[in-house]
């Protein structure tokens, strides 16, 4: 079984190859899995399995710890590593670095779904978050989307964003990291949430029609980015459905009587086996990306393939 870092993982990737990779894997077979969580929003233990059928299986394993954010030097909040296992044999091929993974395949299924689901007219990206998934979700927004004019930056600790308008400000993108959160939602065309909050941080009754709102950050059912307003006559689609319903996102609007089963169109199987996507202007969609180990799954089979033909 070979071991392959983050620096491998980066060496064979860029964002046309990723989601290529994302596209052709959901026109398959749907995946079998299943997940766990132990812990609280202090510490938790957290893994995610897969078989899917055409290519192979895969297992992820990580330990979410926030405390380490606030270390000095700060540690990684998340440890982790992702199992492959062969199609043929169902032995273990690979196992890769759980975060670099995460990383790419989070933003290439949050973009994916927004090349059908956004305006392609897009000018104004507000991202929330400062961590490594907020940064990628950048990346592949300005990826897919080259109208993209703005990007407005929020965090609750303004300072952890000075490292990423650095970085946008040295490709020459116009950015500005934002303290008021309601007036950014108001003027924003995409908006992409990659937080921890359990308190919703986006109000829909700020959204301008025709919005596109990406849930990224909640994994856990009290966990909420969003609050019931913005799923009020909204689009609704979703990555997994069983992994979506898990999350407060998609769980407290339901409770609240504000959502049902059936206002969810598609997941992100149904968007990639669509011919073509039709939204007028004022459309407003959502997209919960709950993630999944199968999107773990094709990425690194993705990245073993091209290891093995350098």
């Amino acid at each position: 079984m070979q071991t392959i870092s983050s620096q491998q993982i980066q060496s064979v990737l860029n964002w046309n190859g990723v989601l290529d990779a994302l596209h052709q894997g959901h026109s398959g077979s749907r995946p079998m899995g299943d997940a766990y969580f132990i812990g609280d929003a202090s510490f938790g233990l957290f893994s995610r399995g897969v078989i899917l059928p055409g290519m192979g299986a895969g297992v992820k394993i990580a330990s979410i710890h926030r405390a380490n954010g606030a270390a000095d030097p700060p540690l990684p909040t998340e440890q982790a590593a992702f199992l492959v296992l062969d199609e043929r044999t169902k032995g273990l091929v690979a196992m890769l670095d759980g975060p670099e993974i995460t990383r790419w395949k989070t933003a290439a299924d949050s973009a994916l779904a927004a090349r059908m689901l956004s305006s392609e007219h897009s000018e104004v990206l507000l991202v929330l978050g400062a961590g490594p998934v907020a940064r990628s979700l950048t990346d592949a927004y300005l990826h897919i989307r080259p109208s993209i004019r703005e990007v407005l930056l929020w965090n609750r600790t303004q300072s952890k964003l000075v490292a990423a308008r650095s970085a946008l400000e040295a490709r020459n993108i116009r950015v500005r990291i934002v303290e008021g959160l309601d007036a950014a939602v108001a003027k924003a065309d995409i908006i992409a949430a990659a937080t921890s909050a359990s308190t919703p941080m986006i109000r829909g009754k700020f959204l301008r029609p025709g919005t596109h709102v990406d849930l990224v950050g909640g994994y856990r059912p009290d966990m909420q980015e969003a609050d019931c307003d913005v799923f009020q006559g909204a689009r609704i689609f979703v990555d997994d459905r069983k992994t979506a319903a898990q999350s407060g996102d998609i769980q407290i609007p339901m409770q609240a009587g504000v959502i049902c089963e059936g206002d969810i169109e598609g997941d992100l199987f149904d968007l990639c086996r669509m011919q073509a996507f039709h939204r007028s202007d004022g459309d407003r969609t959502v997209y919960k990306n709950a993630g999944g180990a199968h999107l773990d799954l094709i990425i690194s089979q993705y990245v073993v393939e091209q290891l093995k033909s350098r």
